[in-house]
């Protein structure tokens, strides 16, 4: 951490308006900022007396620590936390920390390695963290879908890895939504499968956990097949005609009203015909909400729109108040100030547009590449941009006024890249990017932790009536042979307001020895074999339902003789069991279109210790060959065809493990496949092995590798990367020995 001196340094704002700057005044008004665009989820700020100059060499610099940001930083609680990036290459990890706010001392850390992910460093930013000032928690979403909630010390009070437990998709450059918190629930959008049926499509999915226990209490699919796999619209919620929303963007083009406590569909507006990246904001009973692609009625590209969020149903064509057409609005989200709408292009234009009308007033060049979202506070606006410009504006009637400009950098003079937005928080700015984080403000203001009173959505309409939807809670479990989960049912009004919880009746489904007491405690059988199921309420007409799967002690074996595995997570296109001369097999079908690359997880996250083992065998369509593996704790052995290659890797877009072996394979020829994964004190020792399946297994591994920050657990799984047939048969996994 370095506390920077307080020096002079050239200036690109205008001398003219040196008097602006209030180097000497002290905050009125200080607030906190828990999410990444603040407590009012507008990217608005009330605080006054901010600096409107700065320098990264000293000037308005209170602290600077060295960091390698991707994202948003939440204040709150007295601290500034944000998630980034540590290291690099075999070492190269993804760090959650949380600073003193005042002084900038480090407080904790935590470092996670990236797995089962395609996701790269440099091309988005990556999601950003959020605070609870309730609780104190600290709420984060890794790049690869492990989703953490740290408590004030930093140790991790529960936790969800997203992909190998609820079915998360993985795919270049997305998927990295941030955390909403609202009241009791935390609140997260994420792309997958719905397990237990592994041949549908992926799903956009809207999810609602116990912030402080992480149970499940509900998810919803409110949408059709999604049109880009990339989406990372952050929500917003609001009370419109008394009834709580979260307003999202969805990955099949649309705008999606949900009610926030059981996840019921009010309305949609259909937008783009790709996913949605910028998140809406609500001011009042209006939505405003962008974006970059093909528009849905016309062959122009992008639109800002604003929605009257009244409505119920399908609105698209009746619920439009305005649009602004032929505007490439896909990354930063807008801010609504004081009957202005402020929203950055892609080529890093900040547009000032009249909220009522749509009319825009001016433009202003903050850079070329725009990705990050405006912020507003103190009558003037904090804009960052992808290479580095961080700008201080004044906004007018007519035009806005540049009061400082300065470039961030790193050490061989590159541009740093900036992917987050500014926090504003206790009378400080903060901000991160490659180059570092920053406290930006007057030194010789006093330091004021406070925390900001929860912002007034409006008021709601009492719950009353009788029950419309019951919950079962938890929503989704993953248990051991053996174990005793409690159920309860919970009661919401028409308008998804809580009720309370009720006595219903219960029934178990497709869970073999599993029984459910009448107060709805599930009993599961410690002799079953792997399985998933349900357990059922029934309150009058009314029933819900919570899936439950159900996990055996090692080994493990699977011949698909009985069928499909209900319990298996992920996957999605044409895989289904199917017969060969008597044998029955899992195939991954030659899809023509879509996604092509499954990755399917045979049991939980927290596995580690074993051996899994798979027979394969391909198809090829002329050169076209496949690349199928398996999944041993976030590393995968892949098995490559066009290369003719074994590789043993971790996170597969940066390479952090990458061993390649040459080896020659056939398609229509059955090989045996093993991996095997040993942590060694302070490393993890990885080691592949293939033959001919009808061969005898040789005794030397095929391919080895080490790894020095070694990811500890995960699941286990396959993958299959192509789109022609693959088969896979005889699965086991077994312990260690």
């Amino acid at each position: 951490m370095n506390t920077a001196a307080h020096g002079a340094s050239a200036r690109v704002a205008s001398a003219l308006l040196a008097g602006l700057v209030l180097a000497l005044a002290a905050p009125a008004a200080a607030q906190d900022w828990p999410s990444w665009r603040g407590r009012h989820q507008t990217g608005v700020s009330n605080e006054t007396g901010l600096v409107s100059s700065w320098s990264p060499e000293g000037e308005n610099l209170v602290w600077s620590d060295t960091w390698v940001g991707r994202s948003t930083p939440a204040v709150f609680d007295g601290r500034v936390c944000a998630n980034g990036r540590t290291g690099g290459g075999i070492d190269e990890q993804e760090i959650v920390a949380c600073w003193n706010a005042e002084t900038g001392a480090r407080l904790w850390e935590h470092t996670f390695s990236v797995t089962n992910t395609t996701v790269p460093f440099n091309r988005v930013g990556w999601g950003s963290v959020t605070g609870d000032p309730e609780t104190g928690y600290l709420y984060a979403m890794n790049i690869d879908g492990h989703l953490n909630a740290f408590d004030r010390d930093g140790a991790i009070v529960w936790s969800w890895r997203l992909a190998e437990d609820l079915g998360r998709a993985s795919g270049y450059g997305g998927r990295t939504s941030s955390p909403i918190i609202d009241e009791d629930q935390l609140l997260l959008s994420v792309i997958g499968s719905i397990w237990g049926t592994l041949g549908g499509p992926p799903r956009h999915r809207y999810v609602a956990f116990d912030k402080r226990t992480g149970q499940v209490r509900w998810i919803s699919t409110p949408g059709g097949t999604v049109a880009d796999m990339n989406t990372q619209s952050v929500g917003v919620v609001g009370v419109v005609n008394g009834q709580r929303l979260w307003i999202d963007g969805n990955a099949d083009g649309h705008i999606y009203a949900l009610k926030t406590r059981t996840g019921e569909r009010v309305w949609d507006f259909h937008l783009s015909k790709r996913g949605i990246n910028v998140s809406p904001i609500l001011v009042d009973d209006t939505v405003y909400v962008a974006h970059s692609e093909e528009n849905i009625d016309e062959s122009t590209m992008g639109r800002l729109v604003a929605i009257d969020a009244t409505g119920t149903g399908e609105v698209t064509t009746t619920h439009e108040r305005w649009r602004l057409n032929e505007t490439g609005f896909g990354f930063s989200s807008p801010l609504a100030h004081d009957g202005r709408i402020y929203i950055i292009d892609n080529s890093a234009n900040l547009y000032a547009v009249d909220a009522q009308s749509g009319d825009v007033a001016w433009e202003f060049t903050t850079g070329t590449v725009g990705k990050s979202s405006p912020v507003w506070a103190d009558g003037k606006l904090y804009i960052t941009e992808v290479n580095g410009n961080i700008r201080i504006l004044q906004p007018g009637l007519n035009s806005a006024t540049e009061l400082d400009h300065s470039r961030l950098s790193v050490e061989n003079g590159r541009n740093a890249e900036i992917y987050g937005s500014f926090a504003i928080g206790y009378g400080r700015l903060y901000v991160t990017a490659e180059s570092g984080i920053y406290c930006i403000g007057n030194p010789s203001a006093p330091f004021m932790a406070t925390t900001s009173a929860a912002p007034d959505l409006g008021a709601e309409t009492a719950p009353g009536g009788p029950p419309t939807i019951i919950q079962v809670v938890p929503a989704e479990v993953i248990a051991s042979a053996g174990d005793t989960i409690a159920f309860e049912v919970r009661a919401f009004d028409a308008g998804g307001r809580l009720l309370g919880t009720r006595n219903a009746s219960w029934a178990v489904e497709d869970l073999a020895g599993g029984r459910v007491s009448a107060n709805g405690e599930l009993s599961t059988d410690p002799r079953a074999a792997n399985q998933a199921g349900a357990v059922v309420a029934t309150l009058g007409t009314l029933t819900a339902v919570a899936q439950v799967r159900v996990f055996a002690p090692l080994p493990w074996t699977e011949n698909f003789e009985t069928g499909r595995p209900p319990h298996w997570i992920g996957g999605g296109g044409s895989l289904a069991v199917v017969d060969q001369g008597g044998n029955q097999m899992f195939r991954k079908g030659a899809s023509r279109t879509g996604i092509h690359r499954h990755a399917i997880y045979l049991g939980p996250s927290n596995m580690s210790g074993y051996t899994v083992q798979m027979d394969v065998m391909s198809t090829e369509q002329g050169r076209r060959r496949p690349d199928v593996g398996l999944i041993n704790s976030g590393y995968t052995m892949d098995l490559r065809g066009n290369q003719q290659q074994i590789q043993l890797q971790s996170w597969a877009a940066e390479l952090r493990i990458r061993e390649e072996v040459d080896f020659p394979w056939e398609p229509n020829i059955w090989y045996r496949l093993k991996l095997r994964v040993d942590i060694q004190g302070a490393r993890s020792l990885v080691r592949g092995k293939i033959w001919p399946r009808d061969a005898t297994e040789p005794a030397e591994w095929t391919v080895t590798a080490e790894d020095p920050v070694p990811v500890r657990q995960g699941s286990p799984g396959i993958i299959g990367y192509s789109p022609i047939d693959i088969f896979f048969d005889n699965i086991s996994v077994v312990e260690n020995q």
